[in-house]
């Protein structure tokens, strides 16, 4: 359908509204203005082809009433009705000018504007006149502007004169008052800093309007004038125009074109700047993205149609029925800010033309579509007896019996099901088997009413729905909670559980607890909801108790939570962890350190007296070593000689030696010989020489103390080397008395080891010196 757009009539003059319709004949057309239904009469009345004629338009009439308004046509036939969108009807007026041009003194070069201000409809059109003649457009220094704005710069004497605005539109015509133009003196030379004398207005318009946004400037030397967005976004060339010396002009406004725009004046060369800014607004009117589509469906399914529109600003959607505003109920709904429309459970009622109407400020559009009811006949008739009965708190069972009539043809049953508080979209359905009358509904929500209806179903088409039949379940128990023990001490333990929304609505909870080998309980202790520990008191530690909790509320008890806790660990813990006795463990603390004091003196002993046997030992070596070198170093005698006069040592006989002892030593030494024979060193096998063992069996025992002693070195060398001091052969005593005398008087070579030394200087510290004699001989 269409109709004219928003229009403008002239008074006294006729006026013609067209309204075109297409569709199936016949159709009726009727007018409507500000929605009451308009007479034939003489003044108005509707042409053969649906127009309406105004013969003779006026704005206020003598009864008081106005042609003005909005006007729109209603268009029907057998399928429905549908309503054109609204068109505003103004008359033409013109009033006076509100702003009249002013006299202005402005030195040559510098720049002049003037402005006159006057509104109508349609928009007059603002011309100047220059001592009663057109001001010459062709002038680039004049500039005419929209809005009754006229700019003129680098003024000259010649541009002196009477100026005065002419306003004109369809409605009148009409003078401003004059104003004088008055041009002083020459150019002057005089800097003045750039001032913007008229910065841009803010401005709303629609889409495909032209724009012109003033900026006005002067300054010496004359400023440069340039645009820029707020946002910073570039304002583009298309479109674009700079009118005069500043002034900036956009055609074919387009939504994007809004914004803050920016006018600056910098003078040249340099960055001294003055700016101004002003707003745009650019609206669109109302247009679909997606019109609703007409369709056909059966009896009890769902119908939907979808309304997408666009504008700027975004454009209010309403539906209509056959031309009337479109009330939502039960089975209508309405959603994503009215652009879809749903009609559940359809039935003939509905049948009807569906309009869906955009509207903004900038303007409205409209759009229709057709809802056609498939009913066929021989269909079932509704099913009987629909009861529903409440198993638990998430079930009910609904039953129901089959149709009255048309049976022969039901293929099911659909169950729809849905909370009684949620609107009809959230309705959801069960498919049944024909020979199934009844349907377990599950997974319903504790204390919730819901309802329920059956409808049978063919190949052509569903029953109309049964009665509709409403029931709430049961309320729920709370589930069971989280229970965990601790335990405090030997007579007390905690119980601890969690909260949770797993748990439902509780009201509570209850606490037993008992000795296991008793059949009573202790409790219930009630705790409230928001309570999540409780500690149980003197216990005995001997046994072992049970705990139980649960959570309950108005519909019962929910099931409980059982745990087994023993104290008995906890007092043999006691028992093998007993109270810090701290004067006792201090009185410990001190023994143990006088054990370990009495330690340390025990070890330091053991190794001075291994260090002493070790150096009495080397010393022992070193005699040996000594009595082998004599043996050498004396001429050889028969081995009947040297029986009878002894040794030879440092070149004397030693024939002062008890002849027992030199036959007990003679015999330890060939026991020695024995056990390690020697072999002849390698010189004297080299010069033939034999030895027997008979006669050299001193010197046997003298090389293997030396090879003990000396194992790197060859025989003459070890004995150089193992040659031991001059020193007579003391008693033990005596020689541990006077280590430091005998280190002193031995060669590098032949002094006893010095940690022997330090290890006895370390004892007779360690010990007392009462005690120091008697304990060396000890050691010794």
């Amino acid at each position: 359908m269409l109709l004219t757009l928003d229009d403008i009539a002239v008074q006294e003059q006729p006026l013609i509204l067209y309204c075109q319709v297409e569709g199936i004949q016949p159709i009726t057309i009727t007018w409507r203005k500000n929605g009451v239904m308009i007479v034939d009469s003489e003044n108005a009345f509707m042409l053969a082809n649906g127009s309406l004629y105004v013969s003779r338009f006026q704005r206020v009439r003598g009864d008081g009433s106005s042609d003005e308004g909005e006007y729109d046509c209603m268009a029907q036939n057998h399928y429905g009705l549908v309503v054109s969108r609204k068109a505003k009807i103004q008359a033409a007026t013109m009033s006076d000018f509100h702003i009249h041009p002013q006299n202005a003194v402005v030195e040559e070069g510098g720049v002049a504007r003037f402005q006159c201000q006057i509104h109508g409809l349609p928009e007059p059109v603002i011309l100047w006149h220059k001592n009663s003649m057109p001001v010459n457009t062709d002038n680039e220094r004049y500039t005419l502007l929209p809005k009754g704005v006229l700019q003129i710069t680098g003024l000259r004497a010649e541009d002196s004169g009477i100026f005065h605005c002419v306003a004109t539109n369809i409605a009148n015509v009409k003078f401003s008052r004059e104003a004088r133009l008055t041009v002083s003196g020459s150019h002057s030379t005089v800097y003045k800093d750039p001032m913007i004398l008229v910065g841009p207005e803010n401005l709303t318009l629609t889409v495909h309007q032209t724009a012109v946004l003033e900026c006005i400037a002067t300054g010496n030397p004359r400023p440069i004038v340039s645009w820029s967005r707020l946002d910073g976004r570039p304002i583009g060339v298309e479109g674009i125009q700079v009118l005069g010396t500043g002034n900036l002009m956009i055609s074919d406004l387009t939504v994007q074109h809004s914004g803050i725009y920016v006018c600056a004046a910098n003078k040249p060369g340099t960055r001294v700047r003055r700016t101004a800014q002003g707003s745009l607004v650019v609206q669109a009117p109302a247009e679909f993205v997606q019109h609703p589509q007409s369709i056909s469906r059966p009896v009890g399914t769902t119908a939907i149609f979808t309304c997408v529109a666009q504008g700027e600003p975004p454009p209010q959607i309403t539906w209509l029925r056959n031309g009337q505003i479109l009330e939502t109920s039960d089975h209508i709904k309405l959603k994503n800010n009215n652009s879809t429309l749903s009609i559940y459970g359809i039935n003939q009622a509905d049948e009807a033309i569906y309009q869906c109407l955009a509207e903004n400020s900038a303007g409205s559009t409209q759009a229709s579509a057709r809802l056609t009811v498939l009913w066929a006949d021989g269909l079932p008739s509704p099913p009987q007896a629909v009861r529903a009965e409440t198993v638990s708190a998430t079930t009910i069972q609904v039953s129901w019996e089959k149709p009255l009539q048309n049976t022969k043809e039901i293929i099911g049953y659909v169950l729809h099901i849905r909370k009684a508080a949620d609107p009809v979209e959230m309705e959801y359905q069960e498919a049944v088997s024909k020979s199934t009358f009844q349907q377990l509904v599950t997974d319903l929500e504790p204390s919730t009413s819901y309802s329920f209806y059956i409808k049978a179903y063919t190949s052509r088409g569903a029953s109309k729905a049964s009665e509709v039949t409403v029931v709430s379940t049961l309320g729920e128990v709370p589930a069971m909670p989280s229970l965990f023990i601790k335990v405090i001490n030997s007579t007390t333990v905690q119980a601890m559980w969690e909260p949770s929304i797993k748990l439902g609505q509780h009201e509570g909870f209850k606490l037993y607890y008992r000795k296991v080998h008793l059949s009573q309980y202790t409790g219930p202790v009630l705790l409230a909801s928001n309570v999540t520990a409780y500690n149980i008191t003197h216990l005995d530690a001997s046994v072992v108790y049970e705990v139980k909790l649960l959570a309950y509320n108005q519909h019962g008890d929910g099931n409980s939570t059982v745990r087994f806790v023993s104290l008995r660990e906890t007092v043999e813990r006691t028992v093998l962890n007993p109270p810090c006795d701290c004067m006792k463990d201090e009185q410990n603390n001190k023994t143990s350190t006088t054990g370990i004091i009495i330690g340390i003196h025990i070890g330091v002993t053991c190794i001075i007296f291994c260090i002493l046997f070790l150096m009495f030992g080397y010393r022992g070596r070193l005699l040996m070593c000594k009595n082998v070198q004599e043996q050498l170093s004396t001429p050889q005698i028969p081995r009947s000689q040297r029986s009878a006069t002894g040794f030879v040592l440092n070149g004397a006989t030693r024939r002062d030696r008890d002849d027992r002892d030199l036959n007990g030593k003679q015999l330890d030494m060939n026991e020695l010989e024995r056990l390690f024979p020697a072999s002849p060193s390698q010189e004297q096998q080299e010069k033939g020489i034999t030895v027997s063992p008979a006669g050299w069996e001193h010197t046997r025992l003298g090389e293997l103390s030396l090879s003990l002693h000396c194992p790197l070195l060859s025989l003459p060398s070890r004995l150089t080397a193992c040659q031991p001091p001059t020193t007579k052969l003391r008693s033990p005593h005596s020689l541990w008395m006077s280590s430091a005398s005998l280190r002193s008087s031995q060669t590098p070579s032949q002094k006893t080891p010095m940690a022997a030394v330090l290890l006895l200087q370390l004892l007779t510290t360690v010990l007392p010196m009462k005690d120091k004699t008697a304990k060396t001989r000890s050691l010794l």
